[in-house]
């Protein structure tokens, strides 16, 4: 395992991170405590040091797990959780990004996993409604009374998290180290902006749902994923039901899997490796949320640490799954007459 610096910061963070939104079956899915504990035992083994929850994550569970699973280990670990989430259904400050939901959350997370501090501390998800100063001030104000010790954000557009950061520069409040944010071989429209800018205001990339909710393990097929065969909606029901509800699947979907589990067969090794290696092999990514329903499967994925790709295999991924950048980067980019009349047909880089 390596260990690498979070964003513009002295944090320093394993490049897996254990995600636990599978602690707790409050969703029809998931581990129940004894296997969660059993999940922990083996990520902190191979030298994982960065656990990630959420204050919504299967009702609360995950953090209430947490909590009683982690005791004595609990200064171990990066311990991370989010808010905005709300779990206080039928009240309109129950949730959201504004200040009341920040404190109330953070002492609620506080209570769920049995800690004095939380240790970064994301906005779940953009709401559009909270001022961005009330945000970033009541993060600092949380900072510096001790509760959270890092600041992060997750699901949020590209340009409202740069504005933040600039903000947060500015006036000298706690800055954003860390970036939450979808990103696998299904989905890369997050190399359009959120990575560049992350890149550049100094936020270390984390990516959830590096296996597209499983669909790059290669466990369904075209047949098991037929229209009609969804259920639920929310996180609630079965994983399969979860897919058809986010919308990922398409033809293009399906040539990316068959590309996966082509190297897998190639390699000898499981499809999940390889769409985990092609990951990890980007330069933009810090850490990979992992998450699994039992240690047997977070031991297999674990794995990867082991895992290089050859040159010739992620070419062959990345052209089954290279996206539109769309403009401006289509005319800033990849326009060579664009960059002849601004470079006056010189080749200008940045070391």
């Amino acid at each position: 395992m390596k260990y690498y610096l979070l964003g513009k910061s002295g944090l320093r963070v394993s490049e897996l991170a254990l995600g636990t939104m599978t602690f707790g079956r409050d969703w029809g899915w998931g581990a129940d405590a004894s296997e969660a504990r059993k999940m922990l035992d083996v990520y902190l083994e191979r030298g994982g040091n960065f656990v990630d929850t959420a204050n919504g994550y299967t009702n609360g569970s995950s953090e209430r797990i947490l909590g009683d699973i982690l005791d004595k280990r609990r200064e171990r670990v990066v311990l991370s959780t989010k808010y905005t989430l709300n779990l206080h259904q039928g009240d309109p400050n129950g949730g959201g990004n504004h200040r009341l939901s920040m404190v109330r959350s953070v002492e609620e997370s506080l209570s769920r996993m049995k800690t004095d501090r939380i240790d970064l501390l994301y906005l779940h998800a953009w709401d559009s409604t909270t001022p961005v100063e009330e945000i970033l001030r009541a993060m600092d104000d949380l900072v510096r009374a001790g509760k959270i010790v890092y600041v992060g954000i997750s699901d949020t557009p590209a340009w409202q998290i740069a504005r933040m950061q600039a903000i947060a520069d500015l006036r000298g409040w706690s800055p954003l180290i860390a970036l939450q944010s979808e990103y696998s071989l299904v989905e890369r429209t997050t190399e359009r902006d959120l990575i560049p800018m992350a890149k550049e205001m100094g936020l270390g990339l984390i990516p959830w749902s590096p296996l597209a909710n499983g669909l790059l393990t290669g466990k369904y097929s075209r047949e098991d994923m037929a229209p009609g065969s969804g259920g639920s909606s929310g996180f609630s029901g079965t994983r399969k039901q979860l897919i058809h509800n986010v919308g990922q699947l398409n033809e293009k979907v399906w040539g990316i899997v068959e590309a996966v589990q082509e190297v897998a067969q190639q390699l000898g090794i499981t499809a999940a490796l390889v769409a985990l290696a092609w990951l990890r092999a980007k330069p933009a990514v810090t850490s990979i949320l992992l998450g699994a329903r039992s240690s047997e499967q977070l031991q297999m994925n674990l794995g990867v640490v082991d895992v290089t790709l050859e040159e010739e295999h992620i070419q062959k991924l990345d052209a089954a799954s290279a996206i539109e950048l769309g403009f401006p980067h289509r005319l800033l980019v990849d326009n060579a007459a664009s960059r002849h009349s601004v470079f006056g047909g010189l080749t200008v880089e940045r070391r």
